[in-house]
């Protein structure tokens, strides 16, 4: 005599209650990557100096630079791009979003611009980089846009530490004027301000 098998019956309260639960679950999935419809263009801050591919630089732990640890304030803690108006508002400007925390991009591109000079060994990113003699690091405290001015401005409190545990600060800064409250202008404004700090920098630490 054969035996069937039964499966049991799922009742409509608990298939409402997994239904549930798994709209729960893409929702929270959905706040962890931000949420919304992810932006056409992605911004991202490029080098207009770069180390030539294939490039060698060599050294020792004495004459190493090491560019880590940039901080910003929790305005910039965000992939969105800052808008300030005076006062203490901030909103974020709409379709703008960058590839990564702007204190991250500014550190690489930091970090690039002093390569690309060819005056310094620099081991950021690298296993390294807690053995070299200095250190480079700080604050981004701006990278926004100004409604008032309708421009942006890029700001950076440097922090440079020498081989001889001397400590020197100084801030950067630079402007771009006369820009379009829109992802693209000011991606590009952001991006030649960002350089031109970068470049200031760099003359700085030799």
């Amino acid at each position: 005599m054969s035996r069937q098998g039964t499966q049991p019956m799922t009742s409509p309260t608990i298939l409402r209650a997994r239904i549930m639960a798994s709209l729960a679950a893409v929702l929270a999935l959905s706040g962890c990557l931000g949420g919304g419809k992810v932006p056409a263009q992605l911004l991202n801050l490029t080098p207009a100096s770069a180390p030539a591919a294939g490039g060698v630089a060599s050294g020792n732990t004495d004459s190493a630079l090491a560019v880590v640890d940039i901080d910003a304030p929790r305005k910039l803690d965000v992939l969105r791009l800052p808008v300030v108006s005076g006062g203490a508002s901030v909103t974020y400007l709409k379709d703008a979003q960058w590839v990564e925390k702007p204190a991250r991009l500014f550190e690489r591109l930091v970090s690039d611009t002093i390569r690309a000079k060819g005056k310094r060994l620099v081991v950021s990113n690298t296993d390294l980089e807690d053995s070299a003699a200095t250190r480079l690091s700080g604050t981004l405290l701006a990278m926004d846009y100004d409604a008032a001015s309708g421009g942006v401005v890029v700001r950076y409190d440097a922090v440079l530490t020498t081989p001889d545990r001397k400590i020197l600060t100084r801030r950067f800064e630079s402007t771009v004027a006369g820009v379009a409250a829109k992802p693209v202008p000011v991606a590009e404004a952001m991006n030649r301000a960002a350089n031109d700090v970068a470049a200031q920098v760099a003359d700085w630490v030799g």
